[in-house]
């Protein structure tokens, strides 16, 4: 979306051109009208709303950033966003419209919504945690009978389809409503009419159940190469789906949260978040930090006479340090990773301990030899710093491998997100660490 064309967009707002307004945005996707809208005041946004049909509207309503979104459904009276979007929406994409809506507001728009079956799926959905299976599934799919024949499935499955807007599986139930199969499409084609569903359908499909952790999910569906998961109660009932496009959007804010913790921000931000929000959410780790190092400065004021005797070792505190938190990072990073993707259990904490030794081992003598041999040439053989350095290096490469190893595998077990032990809390410990490794070492070799 080039400058240009927004530009053209709000002087077309200014002069009123809604003709020439509707026939610009006919043939854009409703991600790019989204973007677009992203760029205008709120009160052209509002004008450019006015210019789609009701479905294209509530397509774009959902493409939209949630902080924006979110501003902008402020502004809009509850039987507007009622009958304007909830009404042409899926039911788990009104979940997430309505859930950002203050209570008052919540009820004030499920009271304007004219299919009442439908504000009954919404108000049941809300009731679920949003982090989980239950918060993120829509009951918009077709459903089938194992008892059916053939002829009577395919004529209730034309009459289902006609009300969805996509197809993905066909999901088979008993008379308890029980989930017992997936019915593939195929079979409509290819089984004799006289065939019941039960004898064509694919038994035991994968399923998740509503308290169903929300990443558990994406792991399942990433595994199965699923495009959607039907979602069942405690007794086994049909409830819902949860598409893979659904999941996507939960993956990628997943994503950007780890990273972001992981980068020291102690919340979630955007580049267009006000100047306050970002500070508040950078400043927390960024003081962190500095009574690390400050800590780290009293440290190195207790060996003055050591830096009076060898003054080169001063020279080495960058290389303490960044070798500690570069080490600490990489660890803390492949079992965050590991934890995220279901790889490694929290149980085989000992076992992947032990096998970041060994690489901590073979890491760690690799670059204390090529720094010994460095400072041999330079400072020759009987130096303290040829040694100090080489042990101090050795010593702070295995600490923090262990360390990055098991900080993350605790906070898992301690229900914390393991990611910030990715970020400044490892450097900054590992910083410390070290320095207290490298001055006790070379008194030790004084």
């Amino acid at each position: 979306m080039n400058e240009e064309y927004i530009d053209q967009i709000k002087k077309l707002i200014v002069l009123k051109e809604a003709s020439t307004i509707r026939e610009l945005l006919h043939d854009l996707h409703p991600a790019d009208i989204a973007e677009l809208i992203d760029e205008l005041k709120l009160e052209e946004a509002k004008f450019i709303y006015m210019q789609l049909d009701n479905e294209t509207a509530a397509d774009v309503l959902l493409e939209m950033d949630e902080d924006d979104r979110k501003e902008f459904l402020d502004l809009l009276p509850s039987e507007i966003i009622a009958k304007r979007f909830v009404d042409y929406m899926d039911t788990d994409d009104a979940v997430e419209i309505i859930r950002d809506l203050d209570e008052d507001k919540q009820e004030e728009v499920l009271s304007h919504i004219e299919d009442i079956e439908q504000a009954g799926d919404i108000v049941d959905l809300l009731k679920y945690d949003e982090d989980t299976a239950g918060g993120h599934m829509g009951t918009e799919m077709v459903v089938v009978n194992e008892n059916w024949s053939m002829p009577e499935c395919l004529k209730e499955m034309r009459q289902q389809a006609e009300e969805l807007d996509e197809i993905y599986y066909v999901y088979v139930v008993d008379d308890d409503e029980r989930l017992r199969g997936v019915f593939p499409l195929k079979k409509v084609i290819t089984s004799p009419s006289v065939s019941k569903v039960k004898h064509v359908m694919r038994k035991d499909p994968i399923s998740v159940r509503v308290d169903t952790p929300i990443d558990e999910v994406i792991q399942t569906i990433e595994k199965y190469d699923l495009v959607a998961i039907p979602v069942i109660d405690s007794i086994g009932r049909l409830v819902g789906r949860i598409t893979v496009d659904d999941v996507m959007d939960e993956a990628r804010e997943q994503q950007e949260r780890d990273y972001q913790l992981a980068s020291g921000l102690s919340q979630d931000v955007e580049t267009t978040d006000s100047v306050f929000r970002q500070t508040t959410a950078r400043l927390p780790w960024l003081l962190i930090g500095m009574f690390g190092g400050i800590a780290n400065s009293m440290i190195l004021g207790n060996f003055n006479s050591t830096f009076a005797a060898h003054p080169e070792m001063a020279l080495y505190i960058p290389l303490i340090g960044g070798t500690g938190g570069n080490v600490g990072t990489q660890s803390s990073a492949i079992v965050v990773q590991g934890l995220a993707n279901s790889s490694l259990e929290p149980k085989d904490i000992f076992k992947h301990a032990g096998k970041e030794a060994v690489v901590a081992l073979i890491n760690a003598t690799i670059i204390s030899l090529l720094v010994y041999i460095y400072n041999f040439i330079r400072f020759g053989a009987t130096a303290t710093v040829t040694y100090s350095v080489s042990i101090s290096l050795f010593s702070v490469v295995m600490f923090a491998s262990i360390f990055g190893t098991l900080v993350p595998m605790t906070l898992e077990k301690l229900k914390i997100d393991p990611a910030i032990a990715t970020g400044p809390f490892i450097s900054i410990t590992n910083d410390i660490i070290g320095m207290m490794l490298y001055m006790g070492i070379t008194v030790l070799l004084s």
